[in-house]
């Protein structure tokens, strides 16, 4: 899937894609990555996605780790943007949201039952907020939180620049 990156130092658009990892192509923690996406390459059933530019495929931008739970309902397990996008000195703005879009467009067309366009998530305690404000999220109780259909699409028309 195709999508458009916004250089932080001056607003330039990228092209970009979002498109499954093979393990091979995991980032490392010795590379600066916060999660050992190796080691959750292991755990079953868990969908890879990398974002890269058009321009440099080869560098990752941002990494997805999705399941579907009970075959009906994706859960973000991990998501991460790249060393070199962290904070106010990052190279792209919204490598971040382009993932959750993402994510929430899985939702849609992996959800089943009730579960369609519903993605599910733990955050980290610092980060409910910024999730609840920047990106819609619903919080459930204690740190789980979720996107509704409506809040999932609103991500989608924004970050993916598709119609849906």
């Amino acid at each position: 899937m195709k999508i458009f990156l916004q250089e932080a130092k001056n607003n330039k658009t990228v092209e970009a894609l979002i498109s499954l990892s093979k393990s091979n192509e995991l980032p490392l923690q010795k590379e600066g990555w916060l999660f050992n996406w190796k080691k959750l390459a292991k755990e079953k059933g868990a969908m890879f996605y990398k974002l890269t530019t058009s321009e440099n495929p080869h560098i990752i931008e941002g990494m997805l780790m999705l399941t579907l739970i009970d075959e009906e309902m994706i859960y973000m397990n991990n998501i991460e943007v790249a060393p070199h996008n962290y904070g106010k000195q990052g190279k792209f703005d919204n490598v971040a949201g382009s993932l959750i879009a993402f994510a929430c467009y899985k939702g849609n067309e992996l959800g089943k039952n009730g579960y369609i366009g519903f993605v599910s998530f733990d955050s980290k305690t610092e980060l409910a907020d910024l999730y609840q404000k920047k990106y819609g999220a619903t919080p459930f109780r204690g740190t789980k939180m979720f996107f509704e259909p409506k809040d999932g699409k609103a991500l989608i028309k924004k970050y993916l620049l598709i119609d849906f």
